[in-house]
């Protein structure tokens, strides 16, 4: 990513809202591992579910791949997602980041379920937050925004005063359906996006916790 297209903003919030994969935990090579073996079992294109999958809850793509066989595959990916962990990083800056949070202030909203993402954020060194959406919590993932709304709603937050950090382009308008800020990580989506900042990862921002609100802003800045 070049230096032309990290924008970074200088933003006062009441709350941080995280998307997970790709955001703060990179599992790009397990998941794909685990889609490509789903893929070979029944008799998929692996690339064409590796691409349908991307930001989607697990369920959806074994739902459209594996109708007549969901309960075993939703069993096995749950069980993958909580145990696989050797090829799951950090995004830089990533733990110390979200560590540095007032606990109550911020929230993970993510497709995956819950137990495997706590335990994601657990192997990368963050402690999970109060409150976390997981794919068993909405009726609709993203881009639907009703991820976003409830965890604001959970933290008792105006949608209005959070900021969302995202990779894709569907979690990009489910926070800005939600009527959150958007702050896009990475340079391969949310281009037509109307979003309030772009970082290639957590190491150049930090966040200043205020007497009205969170300071969301460069790691240079005063």
């Amino acid at each position: 990513m070049t230096d032309a297209l990290i924008q970074i903003p200088q933003l006062m919030v009441d709350g941080v809202l995280f998307d997970m994969d790709g955001t703060l935990v990179d599992s790009t090579v397990v998941v794909e591992q685990m889609w490509t073996e789903f893929a070979h079992e029944v008799g998929v294109d692996a690339a064409e579910v590796v691409e349908f999958a991307h930001g989607r809850p697990s369920r959806e793509t074994i739902a459209k791949y594996a109708p007549d066989a969901q309960d075993e595959w939703n069993a096995r990916f749950t069980e993958g997602e909580a145990t696989r962990f050797d090829d799951v990083v950090e995004i830089p800056g990533a733990a110390a980041f979200a560590n540095s949070l007032p606990r109550g202030r911020w929230a993970l909203v993510t497709s995956a379920l819950h137990h495997p993402a706590r335990a994601r954020l657990k192997a990368i060194g963050i402690e999970p937050p109060e409150v976390v959406i997981g794919a068993e919590d909405v009726e609709r993932g993203k881009p639907d925004p009703e991820g976003y709304r409830k965890a604001a709603a959970l933290l008792g937050l105006d949608p209005a005063r959070c900021v969302v950090f995202e990779d894709t382009d569907a979690g990009m308008t489910a926070g800005l359906e939600a009527g959150c800020v958007v702050i896009a990580m990475g340079d391969r989506e949310g281009h037509e996006l109307p979003v309030a900042g772009r970082i290639p990862d957590m190491t150049h921002i930090r966040a200043k916790v205020a007497a009205d609100g969170i300071l969301i802003c460069g790691v240079d800045a005063e």
